[in-house]
């Protein structure tokens, strides 16, 4: 046997493995790396897990908000608040009080 016929003899042996190992390395790849691999499932968990966060304090401010917006109307007025927010809005104080203004934070 010559050898050029020997390594065509061994390389027909030889490359369907070869073909099927490449073919399992790209399914392998991209069962981690891919759109929807293993890496992208722990990156959208945790995407899930900061909007929950999100969604947590921003429910727990709607209800601070709504328990002052209730202490405002006429049924059961909460007074104090009343007064605070007048004070706010007109930017009135008292001959008694002393004001003391803060720079601003930008």
């Amino acid at each position: 046997m010559t050898l050029a016929t020997e390594l065509r003899r061994r390389s027909r042996q030889v490359a369907l493995p070869i073909f099927g190992a490449i073919v399992l390395l790209y399914f392998a790849y991209h069962t981690i790396q891919g759109d929807r691999g293993l890496l992208a499932y722990m990156r959208l968990g945790n995407e899930v897990e900061r909007a929950r966060d999100t969604l947590g304090r921003l429910r727990h401010d709607r209800n601070q908000l709504e328990l002052r917006v209730s202490r405002l109307k006429s049924g059961s007025m909460d007074l104090d608040l009343l007064e605070e927010r007048s004070r706010l809005v007109l930017n009135r104080v008292r001959d008694d009080e002393v004001v003391i203004f803060l720079p601003t934070q930008q």
